[in-house]
C-alpha cells in the first residue's frame, strides 16, 4: 500500500530532503492504520448504558472512552490526506492504465478477498459475546427499518470500498481537466489557492467548512461519534464523503506542491496546540463518555460541528507536521511497520475481538485487560506478517513488492580459516 520507493539504508543519507519527507508520510499512513487496532481494541470499554459493541467489559473506563473519541477525529482524516497524496505520486509514476491497475490490485483485491472473512468473524464473534454476556445464543435481528439506501456491511473494510470510489472520481476528473483545461490555467489556480491554504495562518479554517457542512447536513448525526463511520451502504453518507473526499483532494493537490510541506513542518506545535483546544471544547460541550443523543439542528450545534471540523484538520496539519520535523530520515524499522500495517489492519479484528471477549467477563482493571488486548494481538498480527505475507505473493500485493527472505547467515569463522589459507 505503499506507493513510492523507498532508499536502502546506505543511500538514504545522500537524498534530497523531498524525497526523504516521503518516509515521514508513510510513516503518518502506518501510525493512522495502526491506531485503528488501538481504536477498535477501546470499543468494549466505552462507558455507556447502551451496547456499543458487540461485547461490552464489566470494567468500562473513561480514560479509553476519551481515546477512542479523540482517534475518531483524526486519523481517518489523515489516512485519507496521506492517501491523496501518493495517488498523485502514482498517477504520473505508472500513468492512468497502470494506476487503475495498481490500485485494482492493491485496493480491490484485498477488499473482495478479506470481506468474507471479515464478516464471518464479526458474526461468529458477535454469537460469542452474546452467549459471554447472556448464556443464550441471540436470535437474528429483525430487518432495520431505518438502514440506509443501499445497505451493505462493509465492516472495518469500509476504507478501501471509499479509496476506490476515490479513485474512479480522481480518474474521471483528471480526464475532465485533460479535456477543459488543456493549457493548465485553472490547475494553476487551484495550485495558487492550495498554497494559500497552506501558507495562511487561517487557512485550516477554510478547508474545515466542507467537513463542517457534510457534519451539519447529516439527517441523524449523533454529535458525540463525529464524522459517521460510512460502514453500512453502499452509497457513503455524506458526512463522511465531505470529510474524507476533501482529505484525499487536498493531499492530491498538496503533491502538485511538495515544498509547502516545509510550512506544515514549520507550524506543528501550532496546529497541535489548536487541534488540543477544540477537542478540549468537544469534551467539554459533551462530556466524557458517550453520548447517543441525536443533535437538534441549532446553533449550538452548528458550533461544536465546527469545532470538530476544525479539531479534525489541526489534528491532521499537526501529526504529518511533527512527522516531518522528526521522522523525515529513513528508518527500517519505521518502514517494516508501515508495511505490516496495511496487513495488520486487515485482520486485527479477527484477533482482538475474540480477545475483548475473553477478557470482558473478569474483574480486573481496565488497564491490565487493555494491556493484555494489545499485548497478546500486536506480536500474533507481527508475526503472521513476517511468516505468511511479507515474502509471499500476499505481501507482493500489498505492499507492491514481495521482500526477498533475509540471508543465513554467514559462518565468520569458516571464512576466516579459508582466508588465512589463501
Amino acid at each position: 500500500m505503499t506507493d513510492h520507493v523507498h532508499p536502502t539504508a546506505a543511500t538514504a543519507v545522500s537524498e534530497p530532503p523531498q524525497s526523504e519527507r516521503l518516509h515521514a508520510l508513510d510513516a503518518v499512513r502506518g501510525f493512522a492504520l495502526i491506531l485503528g487496532i488501538v481504536f477498535h481494541s477501546t470499543m468494549s470499554f466505552l462507558v455507556s448504558p447502551h451496547q456499543m459493541w458487540l461485547v461490552t467489559d464489566k470494567s468500562p473506563s473513561t480514560t479509553l472512552s476519551v481515546l477512542f473519541f479523540v482517534l475518531h477525529i483524526f486519523r481517518m482524516a489523515t489516512f485519507f490526506l496521506i492517501a491523496g497524496f501518493f495517488a498523485h505520486l502514482m498517477y504520473h509514476r505508472r500513468g492512468e492504465r497502470g494506476f487503475i491497475r495498481d490500485r485494482l490490485r492493491r485496493i480491490g483485491l484485498p477488499l473482495v478477498v478479506a470481506w468474507p472473512f471479515s464478516i464471518a468473524s464479526l458474526i461468529a464473534c458477535a454469537v460469542w459475546g452474546a452467549w459471554v454476556m447472556t448464556g443464550k445464543i441471540p436470535d437474528a435481528p429483525p430487518p432495520d427499518p431505518n438502514a440506509p439506501p443501499l445497505a451493505f456491511p462493509l465492516t472495518h473494510l469500509w476504507f478501501l470500498y471509499v479509496l476506490i470510489w476515490f479513485y474512479a472520481l480522481t480518474v474521471v476528473v483528471r480526464r475532465s481537466f485533460e479535456r477543459v483545461d488543456a493549457d493548465g490555467r485553472v490547475r494553476a489556480r487551484l495550485d495558487r489557492l492550495v498554497g494559500t491554504l497552506v501558507r495562511s495562518p487561517f487557512g485550516v479554517l477554510a478547508l474545515a467548512v466542507p467537513t463542517w457542512l457534510g457534519l451539519i447536513a447529516v439527517p441523524a448525526w449523533r454529535p458525540w461519534f463525529g464524522i459517521p463511520t460510512p460502514d453500512d451502504s453502499l452509497l457513503p453518507n455524506i458526512g463522511a464523503f465531505a470529510a474524507f473526499s476533501t482529505a484525499f483532494a487536498f493531499g492530491w493537490l498538496l503533491h502538485r506542491q511538495t515544498q509547502l510541506l516545509d510550512v506544515l513542518q514549520r507550524r506543528w506545535p501550532l496546529h497541535i496546540a489548536l487541534a488540543l483546544a477544540a477537542t478540549a471544547g468537544c469534551l467539554a460541550r459533551l462530556g466524557l463518555t458517550p453520548n447517543v443523543d441525536l443533535a437538534p439542528h441549532d446553533l449550538a450545534t452548528y458550533g461544536y460541528a465546527a469545532m470538530y471540523a476544525l479539531a479534525t484538520w489541526t489534528w491532521t496539519f499537526g501529526l504529518i507536521g511533527l512527522a516531518l520535523r522528526y521522522l523525515a530520515n529513513y528508518s527500517a524499522a519505521r518502514r517494516y511497520v508501515a508495511d505490516a500495517s496495511y496487513w495488520m489492519y486487515l485482520i486485527h479484528l479477527a484477533i482482538v475481538l475474540p480477545l475483548q471477549i475473553l477478557v470482558s467477563q473478569y474483574a480486573w482493571p481496565w488497564p491490565i485487560k487493555y494491556a493484555l488486548i494489545l499485548g497478546i494481538a500486536f506480536p500474533i498480527m507481527l508475526i503472521s506478517y513476517q511468516y505468511c505475507v511479507r515474502n509471499t505473493f500476499v505481501g507482493a500485493v500489498l505492499n507492491g513488492r514481495r521482500y526477498p527472505p533475509p540471508p543465513k547467515s554467514v559462518d565468520t569463522r569458516r571464512v576466516a580459516r579459508l582466508e588465512g589459507t589463501a
